[in-house]
């Protein structure tokens, strides 16, 4: 038998400890904003464009082609940003006011500046924004005195509508000393004035010919002063000399630019939010200011220090450069929020990248009391629930020991996820432990009561497998059922809660091993507690009431009335209540045995036993809801004298969830009035849930994540509201041909300037790619070629008199692109650069590109162009004698650009979808049609990429779940009609759920859906074991669903419970995320698997329900009595009447709470329990020996 079998099965324990210990000291291999970031999705947006490290929170579908098209991103630039960005948005405190007013535009100023000014010390070396910044395009100067004072000079990229004004010079912190004149900072740097003054010392004609490309003028010496009455606005700014304050509403119209206006342009749509404007587009008001800091990864500050003599003494490493970044930023954030006034009419939000994560992590992070304070309130819940009067029947321990065993599972398979590589997420570490609990606990629940039901009749040895035989079909059931709703939830393709599912199927795999192999050896141990009569939990000590002395007095007990009665079995017959009166009149004989030898006492049988009906006690007026008790207690008086010890319960203490089901609930359910009001009632609730279910909408709000009263959560609320504006990219790959696939590039740009919501500037066309810039430059050289060429300047043999734009436009005219003959000087005058059509010579195109890439810094760095293979650094030397600078190395054959643009009006799930959609077949068709491979990234198809196809993965594994749980049902229980009305109940609370979903606001994101399908497995633990008791029982399809309702409430409640305490402790997180998408989804799936499992499944079953597996031959609700047996002889002792020796019958243990018979599916295999009245038999000839 199974029980011979279940001591070795306590070798799985050190297997469970090496799997937690692997656990233990796995490290959280966090998706998302290092850790938890993965939910991110909708509404408030985290900082826009490819200046956002945000790569870590992207949940793509995996093996889908975004994260195809990241690894390929990843494998040609790595993975790291070209840059972070810290932000400041400031709205008015008024809610509509206008913030173009000078005193707002000072005010950001004076927050803008002072964060400008953090310093934070480590290493021992101070750090400012000036060295950690981002800086585009840093022009290479042969000068070395030129070169460091460029580089101490040269801007830091600052998105702010301060740029606008000449003030916005005062956010950059550069400066550099001359002789004989004051430091010179952008607040009084003239570039031109200053090339004017270091060309009497040296040759600056390339870097004068640089700055003129990039427009850079006066910088912001020529812009007008926001407060021109201060003495430090200079003489040259527009409304110096007329002290009139700026039309700041005319001045931001259109955007800004920084330094240079050619290649620094920031869109009105990303500084200004909330903007109105008149008929001719001139803006009149906006509500928020937003600016941008923009500093290096820690890999660029790393490669930029790293030969940096100064801090050599460091131990420079990237793990510092990311160090740094990190104090700089929260510095930033604290900074900036303390700087306003308290009584400003403004408000400032700041945000940094770092300090979100690090509240994101706190969101992974798991709360050790949390876990702690779930786990012992389950150790309270199974131990008081589980414990009796009665220390013989109690099993307090054994529920302790089931918690403790649950709690094993889950450590022990989330160990094996560690082993096997499946990373750790903030579900996993916040709401898998307390959903794991509360699922499992209820196998051990209901193994729990089964065994209490096991007849005493049953030999020891074998009571263990009897449960197990009972039960197995039910724990099978549910187990399988939610190990395949979590494997099928795996079909969502999000590698978070895909890691999620895969996670929860394997702590259901471990549970379901440890419920069938361990939780019965205790068990067992429980069992010979209780048949040494000792006490529960402190089992060194023996029961009081094990001495007790039972003395049996005439009286009438009737089975209706006792709170110990024989019970019918769910899975066998019903029971006819019976009043039995029993007397008895002992006379006795003496006499000698044949022998001779002893003398023998003989006590001849005169009882007379009475059987009558009870009067039926329920309100059907039929059998069916007769009381009945789920033990026998035979009424026992201790007898004082011998030391007996009172062991009588509380009258509180004899109630319990069986007697309320058969003498109240199940009466009241199945009347035919109820029924028709249950059908109704979840008619109208599958129809509400239709309704709600088209309110469901796509998408995630970033403030559900990020707990309320943080300052990142103002943030992204703000940000949410008044800002809308993406900065994207369109990626092309390797496998086509460049140079002969220009005119295809240009094709595909103008496609993307057509669709809705790209960004276009005033003249209607979107930002120019990098084409636009190689080609731009190129004409600029030919421009200069052309006119020195006619002056005579450049001739066939000389450019030495050319300026270096004709210097440079000469070597490229020669060349051919053939390694043997490299240069032809006859197209000095035939070819050009660029033709009519804007294509560039596909023979040179390489070489062009090398030239280009080492001489236009500012212009390669305008375009975003991430060239790989990197072009390689060629340097332009005009007055080179040797011949050997004519020699112009080719690029590599490019295998990844890109080139931006941008997006706005993004504010819905629908409008995302709409957008990506869009821009996809604009790339699908430039393969389909011209050759070039190319893919849209940026954070819109990073996030919202997933909503495309989610409803399709979540019904399709719904359907799945579904056919697999009616192909499961079906096998185990031998009855599709059974297992097509469970899957039915089912669906519909899928579909409730869903539309409560709709009305509780919450949208469809990777996580509901995730949940919804587990649901179908959850709600197994509701459905089957009610569906089992029905199918295994006798009668009418009514007398079958009461019984089944009187045997199951108990179990179906303690799991129902014992999940919502699991649940209970994600009430307390801080988050409203885990409240709102965990909580209190799970807590309506619970509440609704009752409301379907015990109300309406009963109903249905007791109308529309299969037959049951064994009819009597008569049609009635019992099997025919056998024939008694004769009594055993013994000459040694007395005779007796043995116990029938089929089980169950006279189920009148002492050890037994209930008893029930169960069935697998497979049909009887063993004789039934009847009902005891069939066995109030005639009494038999028996004699009782006394042997003298």
């Amino acid at each position: 038998m199974f029980s011979n079998f279940l001591p070795p099965h306590f070798v799985g324990c050190p297997l469970v400890q090496v799997l937690c210990a692997e656990l233990s000291s796995s490290q959280s291999h966090l998706q998302g904003a290092s850790t938890g970031g993965s939910w991110l999705r909708e509404g408030p947006q985290p900082p826009r464009g490819r200046c956002v490290n945000w790569r870590s929170l992207v949940l793509s579908p995996a093996g889908s082609r975004v994260s195809q098209e990241l690894r390929y991103t990843k494998e040609k630039l790595g993975e790291e940003s070209v840059y972070t960005s810290q932000m400041l948005i400031q709205t008015p405190k008024q809610e509509g006011e206008n913030v173009l007013t000078q005193e707002a535009l000072e005010l950001h100023l004076e927050v803008a500046l002072a964060a400008s000014k953090v310093q934070v010390s480590l290493y021992g070396k101070s750090w400012d924004l000036n060295k950690i910044c981002y800086k585009s395009g840093v022009p290479i100067i042969e000068n070395g005195m030129i070169e460091r004072m460029i580089e101490k000079l040269f801007p830091c990229v600052i998105l702010t509508p301060l740029d606008c004004f000449w003030d916005g010079a005062k956010l950059q912190g550069g400066s550099a000393y001359l002789p004989g004149r004051p430091d010179i900072q952008w607040t009084n740097l003239d570039p031109v004035q200053l090339l004017e003054e270091l060309g009497q010392f040296t040759s600056l004609e390339g870097f004068r010919e640089l700055l003129d490309k990039a427009q850079v003028g006066q910088a912001y010496v020529e812009r007008p002063c926001l407060n021109p009455r201060e003495p430090a606005c200079p003489a040259s700014a527009p409304n110096r000399l007329s002290q009139q304050d700026p039309d700041i509403p005319a001045e931001l119209t259109g955007g800004c630019h920084g330094f240079s206006r050619k290649f620094m342009h920031w869109q009105e749509e990303l500084i200004l939010g909330g903007t109105t404007k008149d008929p001719q587009g001139r803006l009149l008001s906006a509500e928020a200011l937003q600016s941008m800091f923009l500093l290096m990864s820690p890999r660029q500050l790393y490669e930029h220090f790293r030969d940096d003599y100064e801090i050599q003494d460091i131990g420079w490493s990237e793990e510092k450069a990311a160090a740094i970044l990190e104090a700089w930023q929260r510095e930033f954030v604290e900074l900036a929020q303390d700087c306003l006034p308290q009584n400003s009419s403004q408000r400032v939000h700041a945000f940094s990248t770092t300090t979100l994560s690090d509240i994101l992590k706190s969101f992974s992070d798991v709360s050790a009391i949390r876990v702690a304070g779930g786990y012992l309130l389950m150790l309270a819940y199974a131990c008081v629930t589980m414990l009796r009067w009665d220390c013989s029947k109690s099993q307090g321990a054994v529920g302790l020991a089931g918690v403790l065993l649950v709690a094993l599972s889950v450590a022990s398979g989330l160990g094996l996820c560690s082993l096997l590589g499946i990373s750790f997420n903030a579900a996993t570490t916040q709401v898998l432990p307390f959903l794991a609990l509360g699922i499992g606990v209820d196998d051990m629940f209901l193994l729990a009561h089964a065994f209490t039901e096991t007849s005493q009749h049953v030999p020891f040895k074998e009571r263990t497998g009897e449960c197990l035989r009972r039960t197995g079909t039910s724990v099978a059931l549910t187990s399988i059922s939610n190990m395949i709703a979590f494997f099928m939830a795996a079909l969502v393709p999000i590698p978070a809660l895909r890691a999620f599912s895969l996670q929860a199927a394997v702590v259901v795999v471990f549970n379901f091993a440890m419920v069938l192999l361990i939780f019965p050896a205790i068990l067992s141990l429980d069992l010979h507690r209780r048949q040494d009569q000792r006490l529960d939990v402190l089992c060194c000590f023996y029961s009081p009431c094990s001495t007790r002395v039972i003395q049996i007095q005439p009286q009438e007990y009737a089975d209706a009335n006792e709170n110990h009665a024989s019970h019918p079995s769910p899975y066998g017959h019903p029971a006819v209540a019976t009043s039995t009166q029993i007397t008895t009149t002992v006379q006795a004989f003496t006499r000698c045995d044949p022998s001779g030898r002893h003398v023998v006492t003989i006590l001849p049988p005169t009882a007379q036993v009475c059987t009558a009906p009870l009067a039926p006690a329920d309100p059907l007026g039929s059998q069916l809801f007769a009381p009945a008790s789920s033990t026998r207690d035979l009424l026992a008086q201790l007898d004082g004298t011998k030391g007996g010890r009172e062991c009588v319960p509380l009258p509180l203490c004899r109630w319990n969830l069986a007697d309320f089901a058969r003498e109240k609930y199940a009466p009241l359910l199945l009347q035919t009035q109820t029924k028709g009001i249950v059908v109704l009632l979840f008619l109208a609730l599958l129809g509400l849930s239709l309704y709600g279910s088209t309110l469901v909408h796509d998408g995630l709000y970033l403030t559900d994540i990020v707990p309320r009263g943080t300052k990142e959560h103002a943030f992204i609320a703000t940000q949410s509201k008044y800002f809308s504006f993406y900065h994207v990219f369109i990626a092309t790959k390797g496998g086509f041909h460049y140079p002969s696939s220009q005119e295809a590039l240009y094709a595909l740009h103008r496609a993307l300037g057509a669709l809705q919501h790209v960004v276009r500037d005033h003249t209607r066309q979107p930002p120019k790619m990098w084409l636009h810039y190689f080609q731009d430059w190129l004409r600029g050289l030919q421009a200069a070629f052309d006119k020195e060429w006619q002056a005579g300047r450049i001739t066939r043999d000389s450019y030495r008199n050319g300026s270096e734009d004709g210097a440079l436009a000469y070597k490229l005219l020669i060349q051919t692109g053939d390694k043997k003959e490299p240069f032809n000087y006859n197209q000095l005058t035939t070819r050009r650069l660029v033709d009519e059509n804007g294509i560039i010579p596909p023979e040179t195109f390489y070489i062009c590109l090398t030239v280009w890439v080492s001489n236009d810094p500012l212009g390669v760095a305008a375009s975003h162009a991430n060239f790989y293979p990197p072009p390689p650094e060629w340097i332009h030397d005009k007055y080179d004698a040797t011949g050997e600078n004519l020699r112009i190395p080719a690029a590599q054959p490019l295998e990844f650009a890109q080139f931006p643009f941008y997006l706005s009006g993004l504010r819905q799930t629908a409008d995302f979808v709409e957008a990506i959609e869009s821009v996809r077949a604009v790339c699908e068709e430039a393969a389909r049609e011209r050759g070039v491979a190319s893919y849209p990234s940026g954070y819109p198809f990073l996030f919202w990429e997933q909503y495309i196809g989610l409803r399709h993965w979540f019904l399709l594994a719904v359907s799945i779940v579904l056919a697999c749980t009616f192909l499961v049902c079906a096998v185990l229980l031998l009855n599709p009609w059974t297992a097509g009305i469970i899957v039915a109940v089912l669906a519909m609370m899928t579909v409730e759920l869903f539309g409560m979903m709709g009305l509780m606001g919450i949208k469809l994101s990777a996580i509901p859906a995730v949940i919804l399908i587990a649901s179908v497995g959850i709600g197994v633990e509701f459905t089957v074991h009610v569906a089992l008791g029905f199918l295994t029982a006798m009668g009418s399809r009514t007398l079958r669903s009461a019984l089944a309702l009187e045997h199951t409430l108990a179990p179906v409640l303690d799991g129902a419970l014992s999940t919502l305490l699991g649940l209970l402790m994600l009430a307390g997180s801080e988050f409203d995320f885990i409240l709102r998408y965990f909580f209190a989804v799970l807590t309506v799936l619970t509440v609704l698997g009752l409301l379907n499992g015990l109300v309406l499944l009963p109903v249905l079953l007791s109308v529309i329900g299969p037959p049951a597996e064994v009819i009597p031959a008569d049609n009635g609700s019992r099997l025919p009595s056998p024939e008694p047996i004769p009594p055993p002889i013994s000459h040694h002792g007395f005779y007796m009447r043995p116990p029938p020796a089929w089980p169950g019958a006279f189920a009148d243990s002492l050890d037994s709470e209930y008893y029930s018979e169960s069935t697998a599916g497979s049909g009887l295999t063993h004789p039934q329990p009847y009902d005891p009245g069939a066995y109030i038999l005639p009494p038999a000839p028996a004699r009782v020996l006394v042997e003298a």
